[in-house]
Order: C-alpha cells, then structure tokens, then sequence
C-alpha cells in the first residue's frame, strides 16, 4: 500500500515536472515567433538614415528621428517625476505612518491605483494638465501623464523592497543612538536599492511602451522637429510605429517593423544599465 502511495506520488511530480515544463517553452516558443513575425521585415530598412531622417510621406525616406528624441525626452522627465516622489512616499508609508483610517485608504487607493486601465490616466492627463494647466499637446504633459500612470507601480515596488529589509537592521541603529531619517538614509535604503531599481525597471518599460495616454492627450501622429523645450509638441515610438502600420501601403510596415526594432533596442539598453545599477548594489546580499 505504502509503495502504491509513493508511486503514484512520483508520477504525478514527473506529470506535473512535465506539464510546468511544457509551459514555460510554450511561452518562450510564442515570444521568439512574435519577435520574429514583428522584426523579420524591418532589418532591411535599418539603418543610419532610418535614425536620422524624419518622418515623411514616401516609405524610402522615412525616419525615426522625431519620435526617438521625443520618447528618449519624455522617458528622462518621468524618471526624475516618479522616482524621487514615488521612494519618498514608499518610505513614509513604510518607515513612518502610524496605522489608521487615513492611511489604510490611502495604502488600498495606491493598490487600486495600480490596476487602473491605462487609458484612464490618459483622461486624468488630458483633463489635468493639457486643459485646467494649459500645458498643452507638450512634452511635460506627457511625461506628467506618464508619471501618475507608474507612480502606484513604483511605490508598491519600493514599499515591498523596504519590508524585506530585517527589522533587525533598523534595532541596531536605534540602539546605536540613530534617528529614523539616519536608519532609512543609511541603512534601510541603500539595502532595499536593489528591489526598488526592480519595480522602477518595470515602471519605466512599461512608460515608454505605452500608447493610449499619449494619443488621449492628443500626442502629435506627424513631427517633423526634435523638441528641445519642456512646452514642444512631441511623438514618440508607439505612436509613430502604429501610425506607420495603419498606412495601407505595404512598405510602411517595413518602416514600422524597423520602428519596433528601434524600440526594443531602446528598452533593453534601459533595462541593462538599470539591472547593471541594481547588481553593483546588490553586492551579494543575504537576509
């Protein structure tokens, strides 16, 4: 009977070894496709005059200048917003509220917060900023569009970064005659970095990635300028990608499959000095 039990046992491990496995390449099968079918038709049209040229009516001497300067502009001003606030506000609500009503709604409306359809902070914008602010079509629209779109993200993030940090940790600099601030500053922080440049990771692709904002608060589909002040129309990378692919002309799906190429390339540079900055702090640290 104890035998029977223990083979069955096993091969419902083997099963389920089997089935996790099955999974896990299913996902990476339908992503290498999806990289495959969206980059394949575009490498041909990559190249420096591509980067450099604006954008234009023939398929041949369209470019990307624009939209990459806008979305490279636009992502540089979220991080200065969001970070900064977003860490600020992890670090009260973790390290110094006291439980209680407020705070309870305020941590329950900042999870809500993180769940809400991207197109709504696109009205938020459009209603905020462009209209009661008259910011307009500009860049720091956008980018204050972009930043309440990650914000809730980065201090969920940040929040959990802090709590895994050991208590333990905090005791002995009290002890030690510190105040909150010189703990957090000191300690607390510098321990929970590596979990913090996690969530911003996360933020941060998911901003420049992002569309439906920036077409709500009415983000220019044609730009034939680099903005160079924080009031300038812009365009950035989605917008100009999924402008090219609803031409009915076959060509401008190349350019747009040369477009993601741009973008993903963008995204993984941004990730890879986030992760290097991430793995210098991190230092092999255990809890």
């Amino acid at each position: 009977m104890l035998r029977d039990n223990i083979a069955r046992r096993r091969m419902i491990g083997a099963i389920l070894h089997g089935l996790f496995l099955a999974c896990t390449l299913a996902g990476v099968i339908f992503l290498v496709i999806l990289l495959w079918q969206a980059t394949a038709p575009g490498w041909s049209h990559l190249n420096w005059d591509f980067l450099n040229n604006f954008p234009s009516r023939r398929p041949s001497q369209a470019g990307i200048k624009a939209a990459l300067a806008g979305s490279l502009y636009m992502i540089a001003i979220t991080i200065l917003l969001s970070v900064p606030i977003g860490v600020a506000a992890a670090i009260y609500l973790e390290e110094y509220q006291k439980k209680g009503f407020v705070n309870t709604l305020i941590e329950i409306n900042i999870a809500n917060l993180a769940g809400v359809p991207s197109i709504i902070y696109g009205l938020l914008g459009l209603g905020l900023f462009v209209r009661w602010m008259a910011l307009d079509r500009s860049v720091i629209s956008g980018a204050l569009t972009m930043t309440i779109l990650v914000l809730p993200v980065i201090i969920i993030a940040a929040r959990e970064a802090l709590r895994a940090v050991p208590d333990s940790l905090r005791q002995a600099a009290f002890a030690l005659g510190a105040t909150r601030w010189q703990t957090v500053q000191h300690h607390v922080l510098p321990a929970a970095l590596p979990g913090i440049l996690t969530g911003v990771i996360l933020s941060i692709s998911r901003a420049l990635g992002e569309t439906a904002p920036l077409i709500t608060i009415g983000a220019l589909t044609y730009v034939a300028f680099v903005p160079t002040k924080l009031t300038d129309g812009f365009t950035v990378l989605p917008i100009q990608i999924f402008n090219w692919a609803s031409r009915p002309q076959k060509e401008f799906l190349e350019v747009a499959s040369a477009g993601i190429i741009v973008l993903l390339a963008v995204l993984l540079l941004l990730n890879s000095v986030a992760i290097l900055i991430r793995h210098k702090f991190e230092g092999g640290k255990k809890w």
